[in-house]
């Protein structure tokens, strides 16, 4: 008998370094600089270099943080508008150099370069293209790009590996933009890199989400244009979200964000076909305040406690269709916990249901849908069943009565639809108030060639508030243009 031919990619597909990217799942932002000691959530450029003088610089516990709860790299600010560089470099006196900060001697990019490389997360670099310091910003455009082109190579060539690099589309000077985005291909070729100004044609690897608060619209198209649209060229270019634990994006006395709001931004990030980056924003020490990093492990424990136990796995599933009815796309290839395995339809099956047997009643709340994405995005349309127990309904004619005896009616045991979306991708959380069941369903309803599933997951969250899971909060959306709330707002 022979062997069944895998499905042939859909494209576009993701390049190696996206896959990198979104595999990641969850990385830490950290603003720091200037604006850390002045309050500022956009520098001036003309602050005295004096005014940066971090007593206690720790990176390392920034790192250790990170590894502890989860996250896999940390994209720090090595030059925010304010032009104000944290190594130190060739360009500008506008640095770590002038400052009293460890004699002028300091460089806070090596020292968090060197703490990633000891624990194995990976760095990632932000460097605004726009720079309040330099006379020549919008007077002399060219001769900013140059001045850009060389900050970027300092970075890139002295500090990596770089797994990120995150350009900010505020005021962005372009001039030069296709040989700036060359200049990061070129010195960190396995870097992702985040879109910053909006130039055509598109040369980075992902987009904004277009909001501060971590939210993705529920259909999430990595497909850009988004099938569906009149487009003649498509390229994989996913959406990446942001937002804050504490402060602003800079360092203030706020509290951090509380359990339930970051498991919500994770909901809507990492649940829907994103990554989620979470700015922590070191104090005036040079440290993550106490409040933050037991803030971080309590994210960290209830993730573990909703995801670390997954009714479906390793039971038995059934499917619809079955490439070529071979094992190795087999319904239970999206239950054994494999990413590289999956279950996959005949070309041309576009309508199909998985299905796994719980082995008993379970009362759950979340069900977790992974695609293959390294084959392309195909679903575009889905819905989840589960296969209910008996229940009453209708209540008693008599008090005291049984329903069956004073006109309740009994239900017998039935499939009843608990979520339904459109697109999955690498990853798509539903939640829902929990119900009770025994098996549950998976249909694909469209899909743009035949689905591949890689992973299926049935949980329960008992951490996140009841009304996490009411249609308003789990199916929320936020629209574009959508900026935090700003300390003080």
């Amino acid at each position: 008998m022979h062997a069944a031919e895998p499905p042939k990619p859909l494209e576009p597909v993701p390049s190696a370094n996206q896959l990198a990217w979104i595999d990641n799942e969850m990385t830490l932002f950290t603003h720091f600089g200037m604006n850390t000691f002045t309050g500022r959530g956009t520098g001036l450029g003309t602050e005295d270099e004096k005014l940066f003088n971090p007593t206690n610089l720790d990176c390392a516990q920034w790192v250790k943080v990170a590894k502890e709860t989860g996250f896999k790299g940390i994209i720090l600010t090595a030059k925010h508008h304010d032009g104000f560089c944290l190594w130190p470099t060739a360009t500008t006196k506008h640095s770590v150099a002038l400052s009293d900060w460890k004699g002028g001697k300091g460089d806070v990019v090596r020292e968090l370069s060197d703490a990633c490389k000891a624990e194995g997360i990976k760095l990632g670099i932000y460097c605004s293209p726009y720079d309040k310091s330099v006379a020549t910003y919008d007077s002399d455009k060219d001769a900013y790009a140059k001045y850009y082109h060389q900050q970027l190579t300092e970075l890139l060539s002295n500090y990596g590996p770089v797994f990120e690099m995150w350009f900010d589309g505020n005021k962005a000077n372009v001039a030069d933009w296709s040989n700036i985005i060359q200049v990061v291909r070129t010195l960190q070729p396995n870097a992702a890199i985040k879109q910053g100004p909006v130039v055509n044609p598109i040369h980075e690897d992902m987009r904004w989400v277009g909001n501060e608060l971590a939210c993705c619209p529920l259909e999430n198209w990595s497909v850009y244009p988004a099938p569906g649209t009149e487009a003649t060229n498509r390229i994989w270019f996913p959406l990446e979200c942001d937002t804050m634990m504490n402060g602003h994006w800079f360092w203030d006395t706020n509290p951090p964000c509380d359990l339930q709001k970051l498991l919500n931004f994770y909901y809507y990030s990492v649940g829907r076909n994103s990554m989620l980056i979470l700015n922590v924003a070191p104090n005036k020490d040079g440290k993550f305040s106490d409040e933050c990093v037991k803030g971080l492990h309590e994210f960290h424990d209830a993730l573990q406690k909703i995801f670390g136990t997954d009714f479906a796995h390793g039971q038995k599933a059934t499917a619809s269709n079955v490439r070529d009815n071979d094992k190795q796309f087999g319904a239970e290839k999206a239950f054994d916990d494999d990413a590289e395995t999956y279950w996959a339809t005949d070309d041309g099956i576009t309508n199909a249901s998985l299905e796994v047997d719980l082995g008993d009643n379970k009362t759950f709340n979340v069900i977790r849908t992974e695609e293959e994405i390294s084959l392309g995005q195909r679903v575009a349309k889905y819905k989840v069943e589960a296969f209910v127990q008996a229940q009453m309904q209708g209540p008693p004619i008599h008090e005291g009565v049984p329903p069956t005896v004073g006109g309740g009616t009994l239900i017998e045991p039935h499939w009843q639809e608990i979520c339904s979306g459109t697109t999955i991708g690498h990853r798509k959380l539903d939640r829902f108030p929990a119900v009770t069941a025994s098996k549950v369903r998976l249909t694909i309803l469209e899909s743009r060639a035949c689905p591949t599933i890689c992973g299926f997951g049935v949980h329960y969250d008992s951490v996140s508030a009841p009304e996490n899971f009411q249609p308003d909060v789990a199916l929320k959306e936020i629209k574009k243009g959508t900026r935090a709330n700003r300390p003080g707002e």
